[in-house]
């Protein structure tokens, strides 16, 4: 059994508790105990979270758990002395270490990413690079695995950091029931940005969030002005002129944002072959993928793909 430690100090931020969720429901997909979750703090007992309730939590076992992760702040606090030594201590003999959001600057202090690869939110970036000039910065990710440290970004990416361990540990299958079961929108791997396409566009009327809703969920359907115009029950013309009054974007350029989105991500989650995941991804064709590649990233699909595998492989 995997025995996973979420390290809680006064005023941490309590959404860092859906691991949980995620390891039980693992357990249920299971059908069988595979994780066992224990909320630790220094002293033991009752610690107050940053919403103004608190938690039961237990001291440190003597033995240390398979993984210890450690919670964040809603915003930067200086970790404090105390604080550094019990994480050092919990980390020593854990085969996995992670963190969550501002958990970073915690695993920081403790001296335990000197010369790592790291990530938090990306609001916190500047004051940690500022801190920690010899911790390799990457801000764009939802988490960053080196070696046996995992670090998460905002406090939701806390669900995907969890999701990517159960699927290191029972297997890809597993991960997506518990996904499923969660109902959770989409499995994100560790590459994709922290900021989503749907929410960089911010849609302000109702009409034009059902026209990205079904495009996100119809990508290789007809995408057309005319297609999301109809789903928008506007004309095309009024449908063009109200999405790039509040997006400031054309439907055409949305449209591809959303499906170099998905691409991404299936190449990070899977090894489909760069056809299939343009087919799916609503591209219609590897070189129209390509090029759309080209326009956001500066590179081909195929040279990301390759990345990819290769951090698998020196994970």
């Amino acid at each position: 059994m995997h025995s996973v430690a979420l390290v809680v100090y006064p005023n941490f931020q309590s959404l860092s508790l859906s691991i949980g969720s995620v390891l039980a429901c693992a357990n249920l997909m299971q059908g069988e105990p595979a994780y066992s979750f224990h909320l630790v703090s220094e002293a033991g007992g009752a610690v107050m979270t940053s919403e103004g309730f608190s938690v039961n939590t237990t001291a440190l076992h003597p033995d240390g758990y398979d993984t210890t992760i450690v919670s964040g702040y809603m915003d930067f606090q200086v970790p404090t002395h105390s604080l550094l030594e019990f994480v050092r201590t919990a980390s020593a003999h854990s085969r996995r270490v992670a963190s969550l959001c501002t958990g970073s600057f915690v695993l920081a202090e403790a001296g335990l990413l000197e010369g790592r690869r790291a990530t938090m939110h990306w609001i916190h970036t500047p004051e940690f690079r500022k801190r920690y000039p010899n911790i390799r910065v990457e801000e764009d990710k939802l988490f960053v695995i080196d070696g046996h440290i995992w670090t998460g970004a905002g406090m939701s990416a806390g669900l995907d950091l969890a999701l990517a361990m159960v699927e290191n540990d029972l297997g890809s299958d597993i991960a997506r029931q518990v996904a499923r079961k969660l109902v959770i929108y989409q499995r994100r791997g560790s590459e994709q940005s922290q900021l989503s396409t749907l929410l960089e566009l911010d849609p302000k009327s109702d009409r034009v969030q059902l026209a990205l809703a079904y495009a996100r969920e119809n990508l290789k359907s007809d995408l057309s002005i005319e297609a999301l115009a109809a789903v928008a029950r506007l004309s095309p013309r009024q449908f063009s002129r109200v999405f790039r009054e509040e997006t400031g974007q054309t439907p055409a350029k949305a449209v591809e944002s959303l499906r170099v989105e998905v691409a991404r991500a299936m190449m990070e989650t899977s090894r489909h072959p760069v056809e299939v995941i343009a087919r799916e991804a609503g591209f219609g064709d590897r070189e129209r993928m390509r090029q759309a590649f080209l326009r956001s990233f500066g590179e081909p699909p195929q040279a990301m793909q390759r990345a990819f595998m290769c951090a698998d492989k020196a994970s």
